[in-house]
């Protein structure tokens, strides 16, 4: 092979692998929270349309009325079990406690390598679900709500991010990730409406405006 033709090959060779250096630079995180996956928004807009629509009453609420962090297997509870399905490369001790590993937070974009930075983020807050209809659930169906791996409702998200949240609907609150709102309101609508719950007013039409952009 003539000279030339041998320098051109190598410099399309060093240019075509800059490239791919340059591109991994761009790629998504390597811990992504693993949320399962909403209904579409057309689907949530049928859900939604069919919710009831009632003001909300807070009386009586007391968060120890949702039994939370259950065992889910062995030494794991439910927290455990979303840190470790939420993180990439987790490591955990005897205990299932998280000693390692990496969490990236949806609501804000933020990567965490410490676990005691993330909080499991009940989706729909559980003071919400009260103040909706979870006031006459039995202890039981509370459990259930309050551990849900099952559908959208529990997310490994910054501590002082969901703390922000606290028990806020999304005509009060959204995530500052614009992108991850669509996602959101899809898993917010959804989780309401298999659990039955009643949404009010001004939170159904921020998510009627919400969805409407998805």
């Amino acid at each position: 092979m003539p000279r030339f033709y041998a320098r051109r090959r190598l410099g399309i060779v060093a240019a075509f692998s800059a490239l791919i250096a340059s591109a991994a630079l761009f790629q998504a995180p390597s811990a992504s929270a693993a949320l399962p996956t909403p209904v579409s928004a057309t689907t949530a807009r049928t859900y939604l349309a069919s919710l009831p629509v009632a003001a909300e009453d807070r009386t009586g609420y007391n968060r120890d009325l949702f039994p939370h962090w259950i065992t889910i297997s062995g030494t794991c509870n439910t927290r455990e079990t979303v840190l470790k399905r939420d993180g990439s490369d987790v490591v955990t001790d005897s205990s299932c406690y998280a000693t390692s590993g990496s969490w990236y937070s949806p609501y804000d974009g933020a990567t965490w390598t410490a676990a005691s930075d993330v909080d499991i983020d009940h989706l729909v807050p559980l003071a919400e679900a009260w103040d909706s209809g979870a006031d006459s659930w039995t202890t039981s169906r509370r459990q259930a709500f309050a551990n849900d791996l099952t559908r959208p409702q529990l997310l490994a998200v910054t501590d002082d991010v969901n703390q922000a949240k606290g028990d806020k609907d999304p005509a009060e609150w959204m995530p500052s990730r614009t992108t991850y709102r669509c996602t959101y309101v899809r898993a917010w609508v959804q989780v309401k409406y298999y659990y039955g719950l009643s949404v009010d007013s001004a939170e159904k039409s921020a998510l009627q405006n919400h969805l409407a952009a998805c």
